[in-house]
């Protein structure tokens, strides 16, 4: 097996993991927000604002995989580990980062949808989850600085 195999797995890990969080965080918005619409139509831009959150974390995916500056042979498996790595970590963490912040979102969606004034408590709770999207991210970011071209 060549050593750039092991490199496109993290990628495709990388961002596949990544974006499937995202839609899985996007979807648990998106039909809480419809049942709060039954309650109150009128804070339907509060809950596109928090059923949209979630989808962040396969952005993260796919600039991980922009932050490696060309993955082409001849490579080294020490490079192709690095990538493969960084690939795993960030897939996994956006994965489950995206899932747990669609639930956080969507708590909050069904709590405005019920009268409750909570969009910017909900805002400040979700972002606990982001947060280690970002730091899986800038992990990978460094991890990609690190490589030779």
């Amino acid at each position: 097996m060549e050593p750039i195999i092991l490199a496109y797995i993290g990628i495709g890990l990388m961002v596949g993991l990544a974006g499937i969080g995202s839609a899985f965080g996007v979807s648990m918005g998106g039909n809480a927000s419809i049942g709060a619409l039954k309650k109150n139509d009128e804070a339907f831009g509060n809950y596109m604002v928090l059923s949209a959150l979630p989808g962040t974390q396969g952005l993260y995916g796919f600039m991980g995989y922009l932050s490696f500056r060309v993955i082409s042979p001849p490579m080294s498996w020490a490079t192709a580990a690095a990538i493969f790595g960084a690939g795993l970590a960030l897939g996994f963490v956006g994965l489950l980062s995206g899932i747990r912040q669609g639930q956080v979102c969507a708590n909050g969606i069904a709590a405005i949808g019920s009268g409750h004034d909570v969009f910017g408590n909900t805002l400040i709770l979700a972002v606990f989850p982001e947060l280690y999207a970002i730091v899986a991210f800038a992990a990978t970011f460094l991890i990609a600085g690190t490589l030779p071209l």
